[in-house]
């Protein structure tokens, strides 16, 4: 999903609220209520009947709720972990896929040896499933899950895949049809909860009265978080407004809301407000900084402002337009009031790492730009570890990570210092997965030094359908690296692991 569709769906919705109204109707009041309502129908599931906990935990992670019930998600998480261990032949496909993927999602490891016993061929599986949509739409998404080495699950996955499209030939007119059409184009583990057509699934899962107390919370919470995010946007325009980059020709046009839709999308829990506007901030200066390298600036210029930006000092940058110099003022007063904040909440000064992980962003935009000043393509491997860093999405994990820590050590801090695997798979996943997506929409004929394009001029003989197809599986592969490093115990916080995940939807 790209910014512009997320800002369209924002600017539609966000304000519709009347603050008189959401003041008046004590809507704090009215939310718990309703959330103990719900809490006493999921205790009661989950000591009664496990499988249908799950169902209803898969309907309130749907409608991005999940905030408020970690403990009981987390209990409801527990019981189906032996459950699974003993899966038979004699269960429903939907009954070992679903708990699969929850278990999956929150970090717990389960073998993907529970569906060997779905092993067959084409043909038996055809017959068996063919006609199960709630079982393949569970499947399907239980593999996006998968890591590498699990083939059986890989054949799963694109067996569901093919019988899910068959199905839809078969059935264009039935009153699933679109939320299949939704699953297979927009997997929930690729996806932004929050953006998603909540009336395609709803008509789907069929509430059931008693879960009604579910939806009213739902639309409860997107009041609230609405509401916030009104408030926030304000705030951050007039940041952007103290900050004089504004006033500067080449950003006076620029739009803060564009940043501000990265943590709003993927911080939905209302307590993160904080977090919402800080984060933007780094984000604003990615953009911005990128710009300078695209399209305003010379290379002597990018060099020096590369240059004072590894020193972290202005002295040296008088040769540079104005617009520059504020720019890198704009890094250091920004970086140094977050690593503030961050001192003063955890005791550990992180400006090291925040430094460093602007400086190579910069390195990573400066080699670009000697590339593009050469007129010749790097190679495709050397394209791509440079892209990885290119993307800025070290810098801003980096800054997410202390945004969302419980503690800071110095031993997280070191792992930072370096991009980790988690962060190194997000942002090869981003890079390719935007290179290919401007491979399909551009002229075939024209070169925009991407990815592809090295690898086409490495490998002439590769034509371009072959290129997106290998850049595809780079990208396939890279998914299961990534899936399998939030399954592996590591240092984040389960929040940042999640908004690690979620972050691959903005260029998908």
């Amino acid at each position: 999903m790209m910014v512009r569709s997320l800002i369209d769906i924002f600017s539609a919705k966000a304000f519709e609220i009347d603050p008189l109204h959401f003041q008046d109707d004590d809507i704090h009041m009215k939310q718990a209520l309703v959330l103990k309502q719900v809490k006493h129908v999921l205790h009661k599931l989950i000591s009664e009947d496990p499988l249908e906990s799950l169902y209803m935990v898969d309907i309130i992670q749907r409608l991005g709720i999940e905030h408020h019930f970690e403990e009981e998600i987390e209990a409801a998480l527990q019981k189906q972990h032996t459950y699974l261990t003993d899966f038979s032949s004699n269960h429903k496909l939907y009954e070992v896929a679903l708990p699969f993927r929850l278990l999956r999602q929150r970090g717990h490891y389960v073998r993907a040896e529970v569906f060997d016993c779905l092993k067959c061929n084409q043909r038996e599986f055809t017959e068996k499933y063919g006609e199960d949509v709630k079982g393949l739409l569970a499947l399907y998404e239980a593999t996006q899950l998968g890591v590498e080495g699990e083939d059986s699950l890989a054949v799963a996955g694109y067996l569901s895949y093919k019988l899910l499209h068959a199905w839809l030939t078969r059935h264009k007119e039935h009153h699933q049809a679109m939320y299949v059409a939704n699953t297979l184009q927009h997997p929930l583990h690729h996806g932004l909860s929050r953006f998603n057509d909540r009336s395609i699934f709803l008509s789907d899962f069929k509430i059931k009265n008693e879960w009604k107390c579910l939806e009213e919370l739902a639309e409860i919470n997107s009041c609230i978080v609405r509401f916030m995010n009104q408030n926030e946007i304000i705030q951050v325009y007039e940041w952007w407004k103290d900050l004089g980059l504004a006033k500067e020709g080449e950003f006076g046009r620029y739009e803060p809301l564009k940043w501000y839709m990265w943590p709003m999308a993927c911080f939905t829990d209302p307590s993160f407000s904080n977090q919402r506007i800080e984060l933007t901030k780094s984000i604003s200066l990615v953009y911005i900084i990128d710009d300078i390298f695209d399209v305003y600036s010379t290379l002597d210029q990018l060099t020096l402002f590369t240059h004072a930006i590894r020193r972290w000092e202005l002295v040296g940058t008088e040769q540079l337009p104005d617009f520059m110099r504020t720019c890198a003022t704009a890094v250091y007063d920004i970086t140094e009031d977050f690593a503030s904040k961050i001192h003063q909440k955890h005791g550990l000064n992180p400006i090291h790492t925040l430094k460093k992980s602007w400086v190579r962003l910069l390195n990573a935009f400066l080699e670009e730009a000697h590339w593009l000043n050469s007129g010749e393509l790097p190679k495709a491997q050397e394209y791509l570890n440079n892209g990885i860093v290119s993307t800025g999405v070290h810098v801003v994990l980096i800054h997410a990570f202390f945004l969302l820590a419980d503690t800071v050590t110095k031993e997280t801090i070191a792992i930072l210092d370096d991009i980790p695997d988690i962060i190194h798979s997000v942002a090869k996943i981003l890079r390719l997965s935007d290179d290919l997506e401007g491979a399909k929409s551009k002229d075939q004929n024209g070169l925009d030094g991407s990815y592809l394009d090295c690898y086409m001029n490495e490998h002439q003989q590769v034509s371009a359908e072959d290129a997106q197809s290998h850049a595809a599986q780079l990208i396939s592969n890279e998914w299961k690296r990534l899936n399998l490093q939030i399954l592996t115990p590591n240092p984040f916080s389960s929040s940042f692991l999640i908004f690690a995940s979620m972050l691959q939807e903005w260029y998908l």
